[in-house]
């Protein structure tokens, strides 16, 4: 009996290994491509949680001001209600990419559970938009053995963010939403935003959107170009597998073992 369940903990440790790089600092250090380091002259715009047709409209409409376009990592089940907004999305330049198909973690569902997750958001934008997703990001950016395997069966590119603007919570303001982005966004770094309240406070997305024209000109006075993900520079089918396992191995760090009620407290961005 005893055997049996220490080879059910580690199995279980195995899975949950990925999950150290929940901390940010150290992703980035350690593995570049998945944190989202790219090209030296570029900042890549990343959404998630839409597509939205309370709030994603508002956010293309600035963003059309602004000639910029955005990657945004979509929820299956938000899609699947505005397949229209989606194709607006496409249509205006935008980059879909699979978030999942509802915003429950990664690592409290099995590998079946989870391939299903990635593969029906995948599939559902393929057959709204034409165009089949290159990037993939786990809600909560909580990774499980499970996640990377269905990703590379899946042809996705696994991608979390270096910057944020912690948009996510009912005190953000775009005030707080720049303050908290501003020490590291520079080039090559991946910013991670909001353009639903789905997961998060109410109406949280307007600090996001309201952040916008003027991240836009911090970046244009930095000399760097925003865009989607697709053009960041960065290498296709990268699957960080082997380096997460090295860096669980050689860092110290224990996977992460948040309850689902702890990580939706704070819509799961927290380290």
């Amino acid at each position: 009996m005893q055997a049996t369940a220490g080879v059910g903990g580690v199995a279980a440790l195995a899975y949950a290994v990925p999950s150290v790089t929940t901390l940010r600092r150290l992703r980035i250090r350690a593995t570049p491509v998945l944190a989202g380091v790219g090209a030296p002259d570029h900042v890549a715009l990343t959404f998630d949680d839409g597509p939205d047709p309370a709030s994603t409209p508002q956010f293309l409409d600035v963003l059309a001001e602004l000639d910029i376009r955005a990657t945004f990592f979509v929820l299956g089940m938000m899609l699947e209600r505005a397949p229209d907004l989606a194709r607006r999305m496409t249509d205006a330049g935008h980059e879909l990419a699979v978030h999942g198909w509802d915003h429950r973690p990664m690592l409290l569902r099995g590998p079946s559970s989870t391939y299903e997750q990635l593969h029906r958001t995948r599939a559902l934008i393929t057959v709204v938009t034409g165009r089949e997703p290159r990037f993939v990001r786990p809600p909560h950016g909580i990774l499980s053995t499970g996640f990377l395997l269905a990703a590379r069966r899946l042809k996705l590119t696994p991608v979390l963010w270096t910057a944020w603007g912690k948009d996510w919570t009912s005190t953000a303001t775009p005030l707080t939403v720049l303050d908290t982005l501003a020490p590291d966004l520079r080039g090559g770094c991946t910013v991670l935003l909001h353009d639903s309240d789905c997961t998060s406070a109410p109406n949280a997305w307007r600090s996001a959107l309201g952040a916008l024209p003027e991240f836009a000109a911090r970046c244009h006075d930095l000399g760097l170009c925003v865009g989607p993900l697709a053009e960041h520079g960065l290498p296709r089918a990268a699957h960080p597998a082997r380096a997460v396992t090295r860096l669980w191995a050689t860092s110290g760090s224990r996977p992460v073992t948040r309850t689902q009620a702890e990580m939706s407290q704070v819509s799961g961005y927290r380290e």
